[in-house]
């Protein structure tokens, strides 16, 4: 879910992509007082949750449509809390079946589509979360998220391929591990046991649809939305602009009373008990390009914002303070490591790039990481050696990429080794990027490399569902990107890598290796602990080894927020946060 644009200057999880503006009266004369003002950084692919593998789509989807679990906003380390379930399921003794009570008097949002009430939305059920999981494994929807409950649920599977085998999927065939115990409770049996499983029940793919919408929008369901979240969508162009309004039948849900130690201290528990959500209006404008972005910062009109590489050393000082001058405006810096990684994706389906290994090797060691950190990210990152970031199990403060050090001498010498001594008879390679001046700066950059030894990129631009629908379908050879991660487990990279997630799913670079899939599936059963760790380890050096991508850096965040916002907490999982936002 948590892909993100490598090309974007933002150096964090969540927060290097949308950027919040605040609705003046004076300049925003018919929005509600308390609107807030979003800016996304790329066109949005849809609303559909089962497609939103991107952040970009994740959290807009995520302001309609609601998963059974959620992450307490405030608390740290993070704690699954209820979100659509009414708690935290009981779990049968061997560890395999959930049974979730579902939350009564929750509805979703009036709609058209509810033609037997009248346009008004029908109250949540256990019906209603066994069709929406069964929808995310329909073959024929091709969903990307599929992979959080592939090979999970008893039954689950076949259902998907006996699926598949017909002319129009049937709902209504059971599934033995998804069962409707009752109107509000719903059964969960696992193939095996799962220590990540809980965490796929707070994603945007797992959000719960109603059939009716489905049915009534067909092909168009994508650009709408009805879910049972805490605001309404009043306008949707994905290419430039769309509203959300505060959902009127919204359930009773209030911003949390309790926090980490020092919440309390930066006011994040003013509004404590408050109903949620606590604006009634979001406002999202698509602009792609970051100087428009900043501008609207400085003249008071967004909420919160990253800072572009050009404008840093005019808002932060040497010592990686915040400039006096917005200080002095009560504007504040919040700095916050992320749980992410950039990098370049090899397309191993590729015939040239997928058999030959010494290339890809070549190229990674051609890669000045350390350079590209200070010209991009402002030193704001550090070099990656391996997917898993820092403050997750698994992460190697230890370890060392043989490839990941910036050697010519070395690179050439490998690329000689893969046939091609300074390059030649090696045709020129496809590079994918997005169509933005960020992304035009970094593939130039990434251009420069490769011809230190001799190899040529041909640079294709697009837009991001253009860019998005080019990976899917096999079509670039290679690629930037970043992840961020969708849970607090190292499991979220390496499903990265696993080979029943090629692409359309969430393999990008195809990669297929039946060592790294046999641990995969070991660890996915493993609790937290030192089996599990060594495993990881295992798995880590077989990409170092196999190089699928070129490890880019791991990012930390900095983001500066206006004086009237209030309740900002950096949050790394939370899609729908925005319910919580406040402003004085």
């Amino acid at each position: 879910m948590s892909k993100v644009c490598n090309l974007k200057i933002f150096p964090s999880l969540f927060f290097l992509i949308l950027f919040g503006i605040v609705g003046c009266t004076s300049k925003f004369k018919n929005e509600p007082l308390n609107a807030l003002h979003i800016v996304a950084g790329e066109k949005l692919k849809g609303l559909d949750p089962i497609y939103t593998d991107d952040l970009y789509s994740g959290i807009q989807s995520s302001q309609a449509y609601e998963p059974l679990l959620q992450y307490h906003y405030l608390k740290r380390p993070y704690i699954l809390i209820p979100n659509l379930a009414q708690g935290l399921p009981i779990m049968s003794e061997d560890g395999l079946t959930y049974t979730f009570k579902v939350k009564t008097g929750v509805f979703f949002q009036d709609d058209l589509c509810f033609k037997a009430s009248g346009g008004k939305g029908h109250e949540l059920t256990a019906d209603d979360i066994v069709y929406s999981y069964k929808r995310l494994a329909d073959p024929k929807l091709s969903s990307p998220g599929w992979w959080v409950l592939d090979g999970k649920v008893v039954g689950l599977n076949a259902w998907r391929e006996a699926a598949g085998k017909l002319t129009q999927t049937d709902y209504s065939l059971p599934v033995e591990g998804l069962k409707v115990v009752d109107r509000y409770t719903v059964q969960i049996k696992l193939v095996h046991r799962s220590a990540q499983f809980l965490y796929a029940l707070t994603m945007p793919f797992t959000g719960i649809v109603p059939r009716e919408a489905v049915e009534f929008y067909g092909k168009e369901f994508i650009n709408h939305a009805v879910g049972t979240g805490p605001f309404k969508l009043s306008e949707y162009n994905p290419n430039s602009r769309i509203v959300w309004d505060r959902n009127p039948t919204y359930r009773k849900e209030v911003y949390p009373s309790e926090g980490e130690p020092g919440d309390e201290k930066l006011g994040l528990l003013q509004d404590a008990g408050k109903s949620l959500p606590l604006s009634d209006r979001i406002v999202v404008q698509v602009i792609t390009e970051q100087q428009p972005m900043w501008l609207n910062f400085l003249a008071g009109k967004l909420d919160f914002a990253g800072i572009p590489k050009d404008n840093f050393t005019s808002a932060i000082t040497p010592t990686k303070e915040l400039s006096p001058d917005l200080a002095a405006k009560g504007i504040r810096l919040l700095k916050s490591p992320g749980l992410d990684v950039t990098h370049a994706t090899f397309n191993l389906s590729d015939p040239l790039i997928g058999k030959n290994k010494l290339l890809r090797q070549a190229m990674s060691m051609a890669y000045d990481e350390a350079t590209f950190i200070d010209l991009f990210f402002n030193g704001r990152a550090f070099p990656a050696q391996g997917p898993i970031p820092p403050g997750v199990e698994g992460y190697d403060p230890a370890l060392e990429n043989p490839y990941r050090k910036f050697n010519l001498v070395k690179a050439k010498e490998l690329l000689a080794q893969a046939g091609y001594p300074e390059g030649k008879g090696l045709p020129p390679l496809e590079y994918a990027t997005i169509s933005d001046s960020s992304a035009r700066q970094q593939s130039e950059y990434f251009q420069k490399m490769m011809a230190g030894i001799g190899v040529t990129l041909n640079v294709s631009s697009y837009s991001w569902p253009q860019f998005q629908e080019v990976i899917k379908n096999k079509k670039a050879q290679l690629w930037e990107y970043a992840w961020s991660l969708d849970y607090p487990d190292a499991e979220n990279m390496f499903q990265l890598f696993y080979s029943k997630n090629v692409s359309p799913g969430s393999n990008d670079a195809n990669y297929m290796n039946p060592e790294f899939d046999r641990l995969y599936e070991k660890s996915s059963i493993l609790s937290a602990g030192a089996e599990r760790t060594k495993i990881y380890g295992q798995m880590v050096k077989m990409l170092v080894e196999d190089c699928p991508w070129i490890f880019g850096s791991h990012r930390m965040s900095y983001v500066l927020i206006q004086p009237w916002l209030r309740n900002y907490k950096a949050n790394d999982f939370d899609h729908a946060r925005y319910k919580y936002y406040n402003k004085k």
